[in-house]
């Protein structure tokens, strides 16, 4: 018998519940990050970088890393759900509806990224730079490639394409929020089986609707780069972030008195190896990425690597190799790191800044060689504080307004996920 093993509490228990202290961050939280947010774009407005580059399309592009973040971790949140279902994983069930709230915050996301794509119509390039009309006679572009490419990078194509991700994603989100709730007031075993059924499709769904959103939301940043694994790549930053978000959410709901006799070491030790885990992946499809590039050594494909190569963004090229990976690679290498819920919870933090540098690194060299100043990185950091306020605080609004769960407490795994314990 596991020392783990304990009888399971009524699924009406107050340690079920979203802790009140927690619960009332919600509005602050929420009108703190709708005030940082606007204070952000105004710095942005009034610190462009200069050097030929507007101030909108840096405020754009700022808002774009916030939106990014954000919409990342939840992204991420939606697959560990749906790869739950499909390995039909029994460990993760004390876990799992953490993830879940997280991931419906889809829906409202699919809002912020309004501005998005209010930006890509733009005809002088706001964010995007294939929006501008002179955009290849600038650069070089022959037109008869340009006419091929501009068949793809339309604002009507890519608001339809967005318009299809976002509905998707919302829509996987939702219904698979709603089945795992309504089971904690039915029991029913079959909404387990429904949920199982359909997650072999939602996986491929999600695959290529990630894809093509990285490939639309950011690669197109730069109109003339390609590359096969830039889809990949921003899965498995995603996908890190999620576990990240997942560790750090849990522990927190634990420190006010949720859940506490739930989660245990061993799950945090799974989540620990994880994190673990998908560094080791981030940072092979990195290098993939990077390796074919340079050894291709097609103009086409490095002047991408070539322009985070130059000026500031050298040196933060260079951090990425360091602090995403070999740092948290080697911290959490060790056993007893991950049997360590404070040391999981830290390093979840960690990685969720690193993950930041890592979608700032993405977006913001497509701006300009600089790094926009003090005001200019002020404006990235506001932006994406608010962003994260807003997050947070409406993930939190929704939870106690609707008193969801924060444990699936009728999951037919429940007893074996309570018992779990690693080999």
């Amino acid at each position: 018998m596991s020392e783990h093993t304990h009888k399971t509490k009524p699924a009406d228990d107050p340690s079920f519940r979203l802790p009140a202290s927690l619960g009332n961050l919600a509005i602050p939280l929420a009108i703190g990050g709708a005030v940082l947010l606007v204070v952000g774009v105004l710095i942005g407005l009034m610190a462009g970088p200069g050097e030929g580059i507007g101030p909108q399309r840096f405020t754009m592009s700022a808002y774009l890393v916030a939106f990014t973040y954000c919409f990342s971790i939840s992204l991420g949140c939606l697959f560990f759900v749906l790869i739950q279902h499909l390995c039909r994983a029994g460990w993760s069930v004390v876990v799992r509806r953490v993830a879940e709230i997280l991931m419906l915050a889809i829906p409202a996301l699919a809002i912020l990224f309004l501005p998005i794509l209010f930006a890509s119509w733009s005809s002088q390039g706001v964010l995007y730079a294939w929006g501008y009309e002179g955009y290849a006679e600038s650069h070089g572009v022959p037109g008869e490639i340009w006419t091929e490419k501009v068949r793809y990078l339309s604002s009507d194509w890519f608001t339809v394409r967005s318009i299809v991700y976002l509905v998707l994603l919302s829509g996987l989100a939702v219904y698979y929020f709603k089945l795992s709730r309504r089971q904690d007031e039915t029991g029913e075993v079959t909404l387990t089986e429904r949920m199982q059924a359909r997650s072999g499709p939602a996986v491929m769904v999600f695959s290529l609707v990630t894809t093509f959103a990285a490939f639309d939301w950011l690669m197109s940043l730069a109109p003339m780069w390609f590359s096969t694994m830039f889809g990949v790549y921003i899965f498995a930053g995603s996908i890190l972030a999620a576990h990240c978000a997942i560790a750090m959410v849990t522990y927190l709901l634990q420190a006010k008195g949720a859940i506490r006799e739930e989660v245990t070491v061993e799950h945090y030790h799974d989540l620990g190896k994880f994190m673990f885990g998908f560094v080791t992946f981030w940072t092979y499809i990195s290098f993939s990425q990077f390796l074919l590039i340079w050894y291709g050594n097609i103009p086409e494909e490095t002047h991408w690597f070539y322009t985070r190569l130059q000026g500031p963004w050298e040196s933060i090229s260079y951090g990425l190799i360091f602090f995403h990976w070999l740092f948290p690679f080697l911290g959490l290498l060790s056993r007893h790191v991950r049997r360590r819920p404070t040391l999981v919870f830290a390093w979840a933090i960690y990685l969720l800044l690193m993950h930041f540098i890592d979608i700032y690194w993405i977006v913001m060299p497509e701006v300009g060689p600089s790094l926009g100043g003090a005001g200019g990185v002020l404006a990235t950091l506001l932006l994406t504080s608010g962003m994260i306020g807003l997050y947070a605080g409406g993930i939190l609004w929704y939870t106690r307004v609707n008193q969801v769960r924060v444990l699936a407490v009728r999951d037919p795994r429940l007893p074996e996920s309570l018992a779990f314990e690693n080999i």
